[in-house]
Formats: structure tokens, C-alpha cells, sequence
């Protein structure tokens, strides 16, 4: 079990690494020579570099820096530490792409390429359980504290971003930039697990009593907690479900493997979520308090 403990991890630090290389590469080759903007922290600090003395890399570092603080209080070490190796590399590798020559000038290519490119570095580096941009960091925090997706929330902040890019650098830019948004998202679609924020899952376990202290230990989240029969076996099994987020799923696939029984999994999109959703203790007491 050790074993594929370490497995597992060197498998998703390859995945933060080649994820943060690739995105770096889409972001000096493609998006910044045709001025085509991110959304997001990325964004925000492609906009400052063309009026700041400061480098993109540097300013997107220090962007980060409070997300990756609010982070650390709120959210697990782990899943933080990833993100700020993924977010440092990131920006280093940004500026080792710099100085070579650009793949295209062209607005048209450069949209298209930088987000099939982009959307393969963020797909992978969410797969490896980390993230490359703050606002992933807050969707976490939002979605364990409130009952709607926060899918909503950070597209709007990337249409105020591709709207502050336009008015500054022109509307076709803003335009081409929320295009290369929707190519970026259905390629993150395609390399991870689903765009939706949130994934509910079905587990039918032999050990479903320590699966749910595991999750709620390490995720805050809760489960339902169910009894089922097989048809064939005529066995009794425990069945969980839980609603989480992309960004956890990764965690919670680590948790589903390294208890050990019998497992089977489901993994579907969530469309909506109508109602309380339960999470934490420590959540349920802050909603709480007026």
C-alpha cells in the first residue's frame, strides 16, 4: 500500500510539472504575442505586465501569494502544496519561454492554439491534484460554505477580466479572448474529469465506515450512508454518496484506494444542486453564526 502511496504521487507530481511546462508554453508562445488574455489570476496579470515594470511570471507569483495564504488556513496542506509547486513552476517556466521566438503572431491561430495548449496544462495539473490559479482556491473555499455552484461566480470574473482587456486592447480582444476561454474549458474537459465545479460520487464498499471518516477527515465533507445487497452475491454492502469538487475528486480517489476492501465507484456530472448542501461540522457552525 506504501508503495502505491509514493506511486501515486510521483505519477501526480509528473502531471503538476508537465501541466505547468505546457500552459507556461501556451502562454508565451500563443495568448501573450497576440495579446489573447486568460481569465483569472493569469489574466489579471497579463493585463499588469503591459503597464507594470514587472515581469508576467514575478506579478503572477505575487498575485497568488494571498490565495495560496487564505488557502493554507482553510484547506488541506496537501492539495496547497501542490498548487504553489505547480503555480511556481508555472511562472518560471514563463519566463524561460520568453525569450525564444514566438509560434504565431496570428490572433486567429494564437486563440486557438494557446487554448487547446492551455486547456491540456490545466487539465493535467488538475489531475495532479493541484491547481495554477487563485480563483480555483476560492471556488474551494466558496463551494464548502455555500449551496450554489460557484461555476457562475468565476466566469463572471473572467467576462469583467475579457471586458477590461477589450476596453484597454480593443473588443476583438476581449472577443477572441472569450473564445479561447470556451476552448480552454472543453479541452480541461476532455484531459480531466469533467469542467463542472462539482462531481457527485457513489461508492459500494465492504469498509464504507472508514471510507466516510476518511473522507470527512480529510475533505470536510459528508456522506450518505446507505445499505445494499448484491443480486448475485446476496452480500451486504455499504453505499456512500457524496457531492465534491473537481479539484477534490483527485484526494478522493486517493482516499477510495487506500482503504483497503472491495470498492466500486461512480463518478457523474452535477448539472445543479437544489437544496442544503451538507457539508463539515465547522462549515455548518459558520454558516451558523449571524
Amino acid at each position: 500500500m506504501k508503495k502505491q502511496r509514493v506511486k501515486e504521487q510521483i505519477v501526480s507530481f509528473l502531471q503538476l510539472t508537465a501541466g505547468s511546462i505546457i500552459a507556461a508554453f501556451a502562454l508565451e508562445e500563443f495568448l501573450v504575442p497576440t495579446k489573447v488574455f486568460d481569465g483569472g489570476v493569469v489574466g489579471v496579470s497579463m493585463i499588469l505586465a503591459h503597464f507594470l515594470p514587472i515581469s508576467l511570471g514575478v506579478l503572477m507569483v505575487i498575485i497568488n501569494l494571498p490565495f495560496l495564504f487564505i488557502g493554507w488556513r482553510k484547506i488541506g496542506h496537501v492539495f496547497l502544496i501542490k498548487a504553489a509547486y505547480a503555480m511556481i513552476l508555472f511562472s518560471v517556466m514563463t519566463s524561460v519561454f520568453r525569450p525564444l521566438l514566438n509560434a504565431t503572431y496570428d490572433v486567429f491561430l494564437g486563440t486557438i492554439f494557446g487554448g487547446v495548449f492551455l486547456g491540456v496544462g490545466v487539465g493535467l495539473v488538475l489531475r495532479g491534484g493541484g491547481c495554477l490559479d487563485g480563483t480555483e482556491i476560492v471556488a474551494i473555499i466558496l463551494n464548502r460554505k455555500v449551496s450554489f455552484s460557484t461555476g457562475p461566480i468565476i466566469l463572471l470574473m473572467n467576462v469583467i477580466i475579457y471586458s477590461v482587456a477589450g476596453a484597454l486592447f480593443g473588443l476583438d480582444r476581449g472577443m477572441y479572448s472569450l473564445v479561447m476561454y470556451v476552448i480552454t474549458s472543453r479541452v480541461i474537459d476532455i484531459v480531466e474529469v469533467g469542467f463542472n465545479s462539482t462531481k457527485s460520487v457513489m461508492i459500494i464498499s465492504d469498509n464504507g465506515k472508514e471510507l466516510a471518516e476518511q473522507i470527512y477527515a480529510r475533505l470536510g465533507r459528508t456522506v450518505t450512508f446507505m445499505k445494499g445487497e448484491g443480486y448475485v452475491s446476496n452480500e451486504t454492502k455499504d453505499v456512500l454518496y457524496c457531492v465534491v469538487t473537481r479539484a477534490e475528486l483527485h484526494d478522493l480517489k486517493q482516499i477510495i484506494t487506500s482503504v483497503k476492501g472491495s470498492t466500486f465507484t461512480t463518478i457523474s456530472e452535477v448539472s445543479e444542486i437544489v437544496g442544503r448542501h451538507i457539508k463539515s461540522s465547522e462549515a455548518m457552525r459558520e454558516e451558523s453564526q449571524p
